[in-house]
């Protein structure tokens, strides 16, 4: 019966330890760690060796593709780089920027979600929503989806820089 007993506790502790140290390497990405800059995050990913591989036909190691290597995912974040971001998440393919408003429309503000369907540069690679925000006073806020002109322009422009990064990558594996 002690035995037994003796045993149980054991084993509880023994769970508690490894729930208690399983805890505490939880991933996350604090913002203030991570420069702005979308060029200096990709820098300081590449320096510190992050990244995932994803040609699994080659056995050779060292050949890791970053988020800097696929053409849509970059001209996304050059195409919004002077809005503030909200949320990116590489792996779960979509672009949060936060609300974005000029001196001139302190009032109105958009913010711009992408989300990525596919890798292949075509028209229905993207879905992009923009959102509008009307205030007329601090507390007192309209927000709706916008559609029109700014969605296809965004989307135009996302197209054709990541067409431009993808012959120049095509035009450095040449050389």
């Amino acid at each position: 019966m002690y035995l037994i007993k003796r045993f149980k506790i054991l084993t509880l502790l023994s769970l508690i330890s490894i729930f208690i140290s399983s805890c505490s390497g939880i991933p996350g990405a604090d913002a203030r760690k991570y420069p702005p800059d979308p060029k200096k995050r990709v820098q300081k990913n590449i320096e510190e060796g992050r990244g995932f591989k994803l040609n699994t036909k080659s056995l050779r190691g060292g050949t890791f593709d970053f988020a800097s290597s696929n053409e849509l995912w970059r001209a996304s974040l050059d195409t919004i780089d002077f809005m503030p971001l909200a949320s990116v998440n590489y792996s779960g393919g979509i672009i949060i920027t936060d609300w974005y408003s000029t001196v001139e429309s302190s009032n109105e503000s958009i913010k711009v979600s992408i989300r990525f369907l596919t890798n292949e540069i075509r028209s229905d690679s993207l879905d992009i929503k923009v959102f509008n925000k009307n205030c007329k006073a601090q507390n007192n806020c309209v927000i709706s989806e916008k559609s029109g002109n700014l969605i296809s322009e965004l989307k135009a422009k996302i197209l054709k820089t990541a067409a431009i990064y993808k012959k120049e990558g095509k035009e450095k594996k040449k050389k």
